[in-house]
């Protein structure tokens, strides 16, 4: 591991770290060892190869993981990529809960790693599903049938924006909430807003 590929940032995020500073530790030794160059995105440990993100660091409550930015296209012939959520497409999360995990996984975890660079050479991107593959919920499309300048302020927005106000309305089980976020949300749809913005 050479010192000059050590990035200050992610030093400072392990003087601060709570939780899972061995692991991080670790799991910076390991990824390092692999000859990516450290950054700090996103407010973790991110390691990159020619610009491009191949892995980051980050814990959880229960767990630490290295995160794949496009683990979806590994191989994963361990069978230990995790999805965490229905709706992440492309990233994907080998999770531990201690370090000895770490420590018996190192070779697995290089391997991976060095995979996960072989994706970026290769120039492979994840298809990602299209916005118009996502079921719009009822209670949505009556607003967008009712009001055409709301379809058109939606259909103005990013792909990425279409997608979280699609999924946000989809999410509660009762019609009448999927009303109300509907309601919420049909000003910052008009200004151009996304969700979160």
């Amino acid at each position: 591991m050479t010192i000059s590929r050590m990035n200050p940032k992610v030093d400072g995020f392990l003087r601060k770290a709570k939780n899972w500073k061995e692991e991080f530790e670790k799991l910076r030794n390991i990824v390092l060892d692999c000859e990516l160059t450290e950054d700090f995105k996103w407010m973790h440990p991110c390691y990159t190869f020619e610009e491009k993100n191949i892995v980051l660091i980050h814990g959880f409550k229960e767990y630490c993981a290295l995160l794949f930015h496009k683990g979806a296209l590994l191989k994963d012939a361990h069978g230990i990529l995790i999805q965490q959520t229905e709706n992440v497409q492309a990233a994907r999360q080998i999770r531990f809960t201690n370090l000895q995990e770490i420590v018996e996984m190192e070779t697995i975890l290089k391997a991976y790693i060095y995979e996960a660079i072989e994706v970026e050479k290769a120039g492979l991107e994840v298809n990602f599903k299209k916005t118009t593959e996502y079921i719009i919920p009822e209670e949505f499309q009556n607003k967008l049938d009712e009001i055409p300048a709301l379809k058109t302020a939606f259909e103005a927005l990013t792909p990425g924006r279409q997608r979280a106000y699609i999924h946000y309305f989809s999410e509660p089980k009762q019609s009448k909430t999927r009303e109300s976020r509907v309601e919420k949300c049909m000003q910052p749809i008009f200004d151009g807003k996304g969700l979160n913005d």
